[in-house]
């Protein structure tokens, strides 16, 4: 049954249609909410759908992890940690209140403990042209204050326009309030796939010249997903996809007036074309195949964004079903599996006195900076090369200088992709790629939130045919597993098959064996050595120390704080 909820009348709002920055290889999560109508993005033209962003392009510069920093030891840079910080830049903020931002530094976990996707609520807004979805969307974004949310607009899938639509739509005669308009079945797909919480490709809309821009936007799935459009319930199987439906029901008059402004100052309409295109497609499109839908919503909300007591009861449902669908990833890793023989699926380097050696040097607190990172890189060259031999290997025959034949071994897989987890896997970079010639290399930043004791995905660089390609994954030392985890994921939502997954460290504890062993079996796990325990703060014990700090030198000068 539908809840009409009444609330004083609004202010004037329209729906907003931002811009997208351009493509880039490069994903930077630094942002907490994916909008695809935000309206943020004061640099950019206000003439393009705005396809959620999952990335925006920034110049980034990262120091060498190797080279001259062998020759001596340098004075010890300030240590960085991430954490979500209040005094943020405020051109980095998504959306404002009169009392917060809503902000977060990166992706949360968007799985359970076993690996498994953690399936997020999506919220379907519908409404007439102008009625105000996107402003009702983004006070729910602001009130409901969840690690990580995508904005998916539904004006970005309509379809291709042949030359005598073109010339329709020049003329205001394309209906584009129709359902034909609109492609329904990528619609579905991409709404399938981030509910899935895997990669997709967004088209990007222009509706200045009504055609799609040659470049797509990428997305990820969310702890929340809101697809707001004028025909969100018209499918039958995108109504299913939806755990909450929502119709933003406003006056015909202010839903026009809205529209002209819209179309008039951003779209560079004229009066006669938007008013011929009004009366003659949008108003009868309204009372055919929109209007009607509202029997499919759980909640109507007259009078759009400043309707409080609509948003509230929303956002409070909201709250109660994540909490429902919630959990704490690395606390319940660090208390499963205690007690278990190891997973078949490890592969231990043999402790060799060599071997032996190097973890000496390396775990002793002691150690000089310089020989810290010499015996690491010896370390990290031997566990990769073992790491390539469990690779599958072909017979072959060749013939030595002396015209005899040999037979030997050549790797199977031409196709392998090095994927370090930074700041630490970076270190493994340049052994990989001592080993296996014309390597690439990708990379993914996951970095511990210190408010929340999670990891949280922030930046990451990956070929785009990744999913052809043999994988390593590359980190130093590896405790409870949760960034491991995390990274595995999102190769799987890259298509990268599970079975062409082999994660390799340094140094790992049992209990992160175990967790990632039971999330994803067919993942080849390498290491030199295994610790037994971690810590209350979920580090490895005896453990190597932080070895990202000790590498790159930003140890910190308080001893509490010398750990990993």
């Amino acid at each position: 049954m539908s809840v009409n909820l009444n609330a004083p009348p609004s202010s004037a709002s329209s729906d907003s249609d931002a811009s997208e920055p351009k493509e880039c290889e490069t994903l930077d999560l630094n942002v907490g909410v994916h909008s695809s109508d935000s309206g943020y993005d004061a640099e950019m033209p206000p003439d393009c759908c705005p396809a959620s962003p999952a990335t925006v392009p920034t110049k980034t510069t990262r120091s060498n992890s190797f080279g001259s920093q062998l020759r001596s030891p340098k004075p010890r840079r300030q240590r960085t940690t991430s954490v979500n910080q209040n005094t943020i830049n405020s051109n980095e903020a998504i959306i404002r209140s009169n009392h917060r931002t809503i902000y977060t530094a990166g992706r949360p976990p968007w799985y359970n403990c076993a690996g498994q996707q953690v399936e997020p609520f999506v919220i379907g807004i519908c409404g007439g042209s102008a009625s105000g979805k996107t402003t009702v969307a983004q006070k729910i974004i602001e009130s409901l204050d969840v690690p990580w949310v995508t904005l998916l607009s539904m004006d970005c899938f309509y379809k291709i326009l042949n030359n005598k639509q073109h010339e329709q739509a020049n003329r205001n005669e394309y209906n584009f309030d129709h359902p034909d308009a609109f492609d329904l079945d990528l619609m579905k797909d991409v709404l399938q796939r981030l509910k899935e919480g895997r990669k997709v490709e967004v088209p990007v809309y222009n509706f200045v010249t009504h055609s799609r821009e040659t470049h797509t936007k990428t997305m990820y799935g969310a702890n929340v997903i809101i697809f707001e459009g004028i025909l969100t319930f018209h499918s039958k199987e995108i109504l299913k996809m939806l755990d909450m439906k929502i119709f933003v029901d406003t006056d015909a008059d202010i839903r026009l007036a809205r529209r002209l402004k819209r179309d008039i100052m951003q779209r560079g309409r004229d009066l006669e074309g938007v008013l011929k295109q009004y009366s003659t497609m949008v108003k009868p499109a309204y009372s055919c195949y929109i209007a009607p839908t509202m029997a499919h919503a759980d909640i109507i909300v007259p009078r759009g964004s400043s309707n409080i007591v609509a948003i509230q009861l929303i956002v409070q449902h909201v709250h109660t079903q994540l909490q429902l669908r919630g959990f704490k990833l690395r606390e319940a890793l660090a208390h499963s599996y205690i007690g278990q023989p190891m997973p078949d699926s490890l592969k231990l380097l043999p402790m060799t006195p060599q071997i032996k050696g190097l973890h000496t040097f390396i775990r002793n607190a002691n150690t000089a900076r310089d020989e810290f990172i010499f015996y690491s890189k010896r370390l990290i060259r031997l566990v990769l090369e073992y790491a390539l031999s469990l690779l599958p290997f072909r017979d072959v025959e060749v013939e030595t200088p002396q015209n005899m034949p040999y037979k030997g071994k050549r790797m199977a897989c031409q196709k392998i992709c090095g994927v370090s987890i930074l700041r630490a896997g970076e270190t493994m970079e340049q052994a990989v790629s001592d080993v296996c010639k014309h390597i690439r290399i990708g990379k993914i930043l996951i970095q511990t939130n210190q408010l929340t004791g999670e990891p949280e995905l922030y930046y990451l660089r990956l070929p785009k045919d990744i999913k052809d390609y043999r994988v390593v994954l590359m980190d130093a030392t590896v405790a409870t597993g949760a960034a491991a985890i995390m990274a595995i994921r999102v190769l799987l939502d890259h298509d990268v098959p599970e079975q062409n997954i082999m994660l390799v460290s340094l140094l790992m504890a049992e209990i992160g064996v175990h967790s990632i062993a039971y999330a994803f079996p067919k993942v080849q796990i390498v290491t030199s050595a295994l610790d037994p325990e971690i810590n209350e703060k979920f580090y490895v014990i005896p453990g190597i120390g932080n070895f990202g700090d000790r590498y790159f030198g930003t140890e910190p000068t308080e001893p509490s704080l010398l750990y990993e």
